[in-house]
């Protein structure tokens, strides 16, 4: 049973859920606000269920009496899932099909790499820009290619020509899917009210592909809470950082794409009440940067790009780097230390779930002959028991894993083993494990989670690895190598931090044009190196707006980050699970746009979803677009989880000159946006 919850009491709890690549985050905030218990289990990505089981079982003892599950009213989950499905190219399969669009479309905006594996259909249909029709639907067409994929395929995608004028042809043709096949439909009308073709089908596109992994942890979190006897409403972080019911997420999973550095956004705001901020987020794998201005995070305007693919998804603008606390450390070709952007598995977190792995970094330190990839190691990562692989070498090293982590040294003996096992893991299939950021703090003592011996051996392989096998090392090498990475990592992010801020400022965009040139790349060196850039000009950097570090490994380098970037800190006290946090701190946010042109002279035409309407006034036409805007903006709140959400309307208007020289209206764009906050279920007491 639910009810419209308003009044939250200090019994009314909400659970926040964060799958990240290392770790599932999990904390519960009472209904003052207050964060009340936090807790961590390894991320499992071949089965999501355990690695949350984990973290919501453990977060839930440490409620304190008498508060139990049986208060949870509202779950709300961000994740990296859509995010790395794209960039990893693991889509489910679908079929495509596009009214009134021609070859030469699908040559654009990389629409034809997405739909590669997938059938795709033109079929003869869609409406000009002034929303009349182009040309009839072939419904006998549509009906043949839905019939020939449907029992092949995970869901259907329509873009319709010029549907953001008029949506008939994609509502018509969405409903004959329905019928024949009860399979799920993406229209890209609903998706995004901007015009360019090729880029709404991409984006349709996508989110059809991306349904099978959001029902997967959809699924999950499910099933988890009827364990644990949860009866909660269940929302989803969207890339913009508002939330959405599960089941509207799992219709447009697309939206989905940068949760994860969307919910660091809304966290790194509720945990420190700061209006203008840069937040960066370090994980295991990635430093992701977002910029906050008036309490609002700034959206890229253009739509997410992710993994390549320029979408129209309304999110958070946020620069991702590949440097994290689990990024793999290793040397150029001049023996200099490198930092990622690959993520590996820390030695010391292997050890602690596999330590037989101990022996085998013992007996590669006595070694006379210097072992191939010392201080290496690969492991099966997915439990799939079906996998068909292209090669017998990747076979090979497949089988070769069969028994658990086993060292590069032994599967990866040849040119040809090295490339097949890099493939496995460019497939999700395997993940590699060496030494780490993480593992040079624990021997730091600045980290404690995992095993020490192990980040201590594989730092002394390397630093024999780089300077020669046979010299000896003294006791303080290892240590001094450690700092020698903390000092890596601290120059890099410094890097990224001062890049992704002044990216944002339109006057060194123009200036630079995407190069700083020789001074500018010594000035932002010798900067983010602590370094004086001239004994006789003061030249300084500093960074205006105060600096947010949120993730587990962000105390051991961003004290000295903000220090060289002369940047206010602020380190929130529960900065390991921001993410988490953000999950269910934020709103329930759905907007709406409709367009109002003049084809004709004193002819003003009304683009909503129900066709064309025409006004011979434009305040009538605008009034009118108002009304429907309001009306869908207010219905699209309350089915995404809103309770009494409050619309705002913003009229946006495009004015041209007569010949005459009077002024008349082009173009209206009508925004609605309504929000509210997600209604929570009735506690079970």
């Amino acid at each position: 049973m639910t009810s419209t919850n308003t009044t939250p009491s200090n019994k009314d709890l909400w659970l926040g859920l964060d799958t990240g690549g290392t770790y599932t985050d999990a904390v519960i905030l009472n209904g003052s606000k207050q964060v009340i218990a936090t807790a961590k289990s390894l991320t499992t990505k071949h089965d999501l269920s355990i690695g949350l089981a984990g973290a919501i079982k453990a977060v839930i003892e440490k409620l304190p009496a008498p508060l139990s599950s049986a208060d949870i009213s509202l779950v709300s989950v961000s994740t990296t899932l859509a995010t790395n499905a794209v960039v990893e190219n693991q889509r489910g399969p679908i079929c495509a099909i596009l009214i009134g669009y021609d070859e030469q479309m699908l040559s654009r905006a990389g629409l034809r790499e997405a739909l590669i594996n997938s059938p795709t259909a033109l079929i003869a249909g869609g409406h000009r820009a002034s929303g009349e029709e182009l040309a009839p639907l072939d419904i006998e067409a549509a009906t043949a290619v839905v019939l020939k994929h449907a029992a092949r395929v995970d869901a259907f995608a329509v873009s319709s020509l010029f549907s953001v004028r008029n949506p008939s042809h994609e509502v018509r043709l969405r409903q004959l899917i329905r019928d024949l096949t009860h399979k799920p439909v993406t229209c890209g009308h609903e998706l995004t009210s901007r015009l360019d073709a090729p880029r709404r089908a991409l984006t349709t596109a996508l989110n059809a592909q991306l349904t099978p992994q959001i029902r997967h942890l959809i699924e999950a979190v499910q099933a988890v809470l009827a364990i644990e006897r949860i009866h909660a409403s269940l929302m989803v972080v969207k890339g913009d950082g508002s939330l959405m019911d599960a089941k509207v997420a799992l219709e447009c999973p697309v939206e989905t794409i940068l949760s994860g550095p969307a919910a660091s956004v809304v966290g790194a705001k509720f945990l420190t009440g700061i209006e203008d901020f840069v937040v960066s987020d370090m994980g295991g794998t990635t430093t992701d940067i977002a910029i906050v201005r008036d309490g609002k995070p700034v959206l890229n305007d253009e739509g997410a790009l992710v993994g390549g693919w320029n979408t129209m998804v309304q999110a958070v603008d946020v620069r991702t780097y590949g440097l994290g606390g689990d990024s793999e450390v290793g040397f150029n070709d001049q023996a200099q230390l490198t930092i990622g952007p690959r993520r590996v598995v820390p030695l010391s977190l292997l050890a602690k779930t596999t330590p037989a792995i101990l022996d085998v970094l013992r007996a590669q330190a006595l070694a006379e002959i210097p072992p191939l990839h010392p201080a290496r190691f690969a492991f099966r990562q997915s439990a799939r028991t079906d996998v068909h692989l292209s090669s017998k070498i990747e076979q090979k090293v497949w089988d070769a894993l069969a028994p658990g982590p086993q060292p590069l040294a032994e599967i990866a003996r040849s040119a040809s083993a090295l490339r097949a096992l890099r493939s496995l893991v460019s497939q999700g299939l395997v993940a590699a494990s060496g030494i780490t950021p993480s593992d040079a703090m624990h021997v730091l003592g600045e980290q404690h989670s995992w095993d020490v011996e192990a980040a201590r051996l594989g730092a002394a392989l390397l630093i024999r690895e780089r300077r020669g096998w046979l010299e000896q090392l003294s006791d303080t090498d290892v240590p001094e190598f450690c700092t020698e990475i903390r000092e890596a990592v601290v120059r890099q992010t410094g890097r990224v931090v001062f890049e992704a801020v002044l990216a944002h400022d339109p006057c060194i965009r123009r200036a630079t044009s995407g190069s700083w040139g020789r001074f500018g790349d010594t000035f932002i060196e010798d900067v983010v190196s602590g370094k004086m850039f001239s004994r006789l000009a003061n030249v300084t950097f500093s960074l205006n707006a105060s600096l947010i570090a949120i993730g587990a490994p962000v105390r051991s380098y961003y004290p000295q980050v903000a220090e060289r970037l002369q940047a206010p800190l602020v380190i929130p006290e529960h900065a390991a699970v921001t993410n988490a946090i953000g999950a269910v701190a934020g709103v329930v946010m759905q907007s709406v746009e409709i367009l109002v042109t003049q084809p004709k002279l004193e002819l003003f035409r009304v683009h909503g979803p129900e066709g064309p309407q025409d006004f011979p006034d434009a305040d009538a036409a605008i009034a009118r677009a108002a009304e429907i805007a309001q009306v869908l903006a207010r219905d699209a709140a309350l089915r995404a989880g809103a309770v009494m959400p409050k619309v705002d309307t913003v009229v946006q208007k495009k004015v041209a000159k007569q010949t005459s020289g009077k002024d008349f209206l082009a173009e209206a764009t009508v925004r609605s946006t309504a929000t509210g906050r997600p209604l929570a279920a009735d506690v079970v007491n």
